[in-house]
């Protein structure tokens, strides 16, 4: 993860990049994530988007996105995806 900080209070950047190794709705494999977030002056914007083509195993053809929401103060995630048919 790279992140960078303004002067400006509220303000600053971030990127990264994650593996993930697991199930989803029983499929077994790996995916990687690119986080793109920024906040601009307190106002977050967040990107999580699946790396074209980093499913493995069971998992490939993985496309889709993530969001995080923040509720009461707590974290949970939403994930937006679908699995292509057939991969070329």
């Amino acid at each position: 993860m790279l992140a960078v900080g303004t002067a400006v209070e509220g303000s600053a950047g971030y990127v990264a990049m994650e593996q993930v190794n697991g199930t989803l709705n029983g499929r077994t494999g790996t995916f990687a994530l690119q986080h793109s977030g920024t906040m601009t002056r307190g106002t977050p914007q967040l990107t999580v988007t699946v790396v074209p083509d980093s499913g493995t195993g069971e998992l490939e053809g993985l496309s889709g996105q993530m969001s995080i929401v923040i509720a009461d103060g707590k974290h949970s995630y939403e994930f937006e995806y679908k699995i292509a048919a057939e991969v070329p």
